[in-house]
């Protein structure tokens, strides 16, 4: 049976509790579901701010599938966990075509980032249907490399403010890729993780130097996959400060509701 995210149990004991990986703040949330114009249905979750005030809006684009990447991949998790009540942002998770979850499987197959184009279409369309605003795109990995495929070109291009970037491998995003950037001229902020698998911060910069309104931010300690709740929690902070383009310092504790995912 997929997990129906409104039935969580929010409980108020009054006293106020570390954020944690596993603490689930309130929101308005609810299991989606998206569709291709190549006649897919992608499933996903949208996570809004419970007094219906969003202040801007996150469409994600998780990890290769093909090597545990999904819409339940752990930073997006917590981003959807934490976000909407703490800073107002809404977030939209989804499997690309192919891929499962908990929240189930996505009709259609991985393919490598080329038909995921499509994938990219629907999740941004949506967002503008449902009139989401100050849309950005957020990508992770694999992730990544379909935001800068796919984000700077019609039809995403007129819909979206920017991009926020976690652990870009630039595999299969090209040169021509970043020049399309760079020309669109819209705000890109890279996170680059210090001992990334595949791009490390100085290799990074030369390759985003492409892009003048490209913001390179190094983060010390960090690996590819950003494992540990510290890294995780500056993750959160870069994004959060790119959207709402004011400096963010999530709290790490909370007073009021709080659930846990059931076991």
């Amino acid at each position: 049976m997929v997990f129906d995210p409104s039935s969580l149990d929010y409980v108020d004991d009054g006293a106020p509790v570390a954020v944690r990986a596993a603490t689930i703040l309130p929101a308005v949330r609810e299991n989606v579901e998206l569709r291709t114009s190549d006649g897919l249905t992608l499933v996903g979750e949208l996570a809004m701010p419970a007094d219906g005030v969003v202040r801007a809006t996150l469409i994600t684009f998780h990890p290769l599938p093909t090597h545990g990447g999904f819409m339940d991949s752990h930073v997006y998790k917590k981003a959807s966990y934490r976000l909407p009540a703490l800073a107002g942002i809404a977030v939209l998770r989804f499997n690309t075509r192919g891929t499962s979850s908990p929240r189930g499987t996505s009709e259609g197959a991985f393919e490598n980032g080329v038909g995921e184009r499509l994938d990219v279409e629907a999740a941004v369309q949506f967002a503008v249907d449902r009139g989401l605003p100050n849309r950005w795109l957020l990508g992770w990995s694999f992730g990544t490399e379909l935001v800068l495929k796919y984000g700077a070109i019609p039809p995403a291009a007129s819909a979206i403010e920017g991009a926020v970037l976690l652990s870009p491998p630039l595999h299969s995003a090209e040169d021509t890729d970043l020049d399309t950037w760079a020309a669109y001229g819209k705000p890109l902020t890279v996170l680059v993780p210090e001992f990334d698998d595949y791009l490390q911060p100085e290799a990074a910069k030369a390759r985003f130097s492409r892009i003048p309104q490209a913001k390179l931010v190094p983060v010390a300690g960090a690996k590819h996959l950003w494992v540990g709740e510290k890294y995780a929690a500056r993750a959160l902070n870069e994004i959060s400060t790119t959207v709402l383009g004011t400096p963010v310092e999530l709290p790490t504790e909370w007073r009021g509701p709080v659930a846990t995912l059931p076991s």
